[in-house]
C-alpha cells in the first residue's frame, strides 16, 4: 500500500475509536456523530438544530470530552452581550491602561448552547472568530487556538424566544444537521442508561488535538478527480441558476443559491467522508451523501416555495436527482 493508503487506514482506525467512545455516552444518533466527526476532521463549524431533549449538548461535551483540547459553553441568551462572547477591555484606574479579559471563544471546542436565542448583534460577535480564527478587542487582534471549532445548537425557529440566524452567520457553518427523535429501541436503552441505578456514563480521552491536526492533513492529499470537481460545481451551481441548469420547475422555489463556499466545503467535507471510510480517493458518491448537510442553510427559499411546503432539503433532493453522477 501507499503512504497516504496507510495513513488513512490507521485514521480510519482511530475515529472509529472515537465513535466507540462517544457511544458509550450517546446512545443512537449515530448519523450525527459521524457528521459531527466530519466537521472536526475537515475543520468547519457545525450547526445542530431540532428541538430541545435530543441530547444535542450531550453529544458536544462529550466529544470535547473525547479529545483533549481545552472546552467552552456558551449558553445564550435574549440579553446576552458580545462582550460576553468575546471579552472586553477593563480600565486600570491606578496605571491608566486598560487589559484586557478573554471570553470564553478562546478555546478549541465552543459549544453555542441555544445560538438562536439571542438577537443577532450577539450572533455577529462570532463572525471573526469563526471565519478568520481571530478575535479584535480594541487596537489588540488576538489568535484563536487550533483546533478551534464551534458546535452551535439551535431550536427550530418556529420555538417561542427564537431569533433566525443571520445569512452571514449560517454560511460560517460548514455543516448543518437536523436531528430528529431517537427510535423506541433506542429510547429504552437510554432509559436504562440514564434513568437507571447505576453511575451515568462519562467519555474518556481517546484522542489528542495534534492527532486531529494530523489528520486534516492528511485529508488534504486526499485525491479528487476533475470530474468530481465539475460534479460538485454542478450541484451548488445550480442552485443559483435552476433554468441553466435544467430545472426550471426550481426556479420559483429559490430566492439566493449557494456561495462558492459551498462548493469548497462539498469538497473538503467529502475529503473527510472520503478518509472515514478508508479511501485515499473522493468518490461522486462522497459528495451526494453530505450535500444536504452542507447546502441546507445556505439556500434561501421563495414565499411561494413555502406556501407549498417545500424546503431547502426538497429542492436539494430535486437537484441531486437530476444531476448526471460521473
Amino acid at each position: 500500500m501507499s503512504s497516504l493508503t496507510e495513513d488513512v487506514t490507521k485514521l480510519q482506525t482511530r475515529f472509529t475509536a472515537l465513535k466507540a467512545e462517544i457511544g458509550k455516552v450517546l446512545v443512537g444518533q449515530d448519523d450525527m456523530v459521524h457528521r459531527l466527526l466530519l466537521g472536526l476532521l475537515a475543520g468547519g463549524h457545525v450547526l445542530l438544530e431540532g428541538v430541545p431533549g435530543l441530547a444535542k449538548t450531550l453529544v458536544v461535551r462529550t466529544l470535547a470530552s473525547a479529545l483533549d483540547g481545552t472546552f467552552s459553553r456558551i449558553q445564550f441568551t435574549p440579553d446576552m452581550l458580545p462582550g460576553d462572547i468575546v471579552g472586553t477591555q477593563i480600565y486600570n484606574p491606578r496605571e491608566g491602561n486598560y487589559s484586557i479579559k478573554k471570553g470564553p471563544v478562546f478555546g478549541n471546542f465552543i459549544l453555542a448552547d441555544e445560538i438562536n436565542r439571542a438577537p443577532a448583534k450577539v450572533q455577529s460577535a462570532l463572525l471573526e472568530a469563526m471565519q478568520e480564527r481571530q478575535v479584535t478587542l480594541g487596537d489588540s487582534t488576538m489568535g484563536l487556538a487550533d483546533p478551534f471549532l464551534v458546535l452551535a445548537t439551535m431550536n427550530p425557529i418556529e420555538q417561542e424566544g427564537t431569533y433566525p440566524l443571520p445569512e452571514a452567520q449560517l454560511d460560517r457553518f460548514m455543516l448543518k444537521l437536523k436531528v430528529g427523535y431517537p427510535t423506541k429501541e433506542d429510547e429504552i436503552k437510554i432509559l436504562d442508561r440514564m434513568a437507571g441505578s447505576g453511575a451515568e456514563p462519562v467519555a474518556t480521552q481517546v484522542m489528542t488535538c495534534i492527532e486531529i491536526l494530523a489528520a486534516r492533513d492528511i485529508a488534504k492529499h486526499i485525491f479528487v478527480d476533475d470530474k468530481v470537481k465539475r460534479y460538485a460545481v454542478d450541484i451548488v451551481a445550480a442552485t443559483r441558476d435552476p433554468k441553466a441548469a435544467g430545472f426550471p420547475q426550481l426556479a420559483p422555489l429559490i430566492d439566493n443559491g449557494a456561495s462558492p463556499r459551498a462548493s469548497i466545503a462539498l469538497i473538503k467535507v467529502g475529503k473527510a467522508q472520503a478518509l472515514l471510510s478508508g479511501r485515499d480517493y473522493l468518490s461522486p458518491h462522497d459528495v451526494k451523501t453530505i450535500a444536504h448537510d452542507v447546502l441546507r442553510h445556505r439556500l434561501l427559499v421563495s414565499y411561494e416555495a413555502e406556501a407549498q411546503g417545500k424546503t431547502t432539503d426538497h429542492v436539494i433532493a430535486q437537484i441531486l436527482e437530476n444531476i448526471p453522477v460521473p
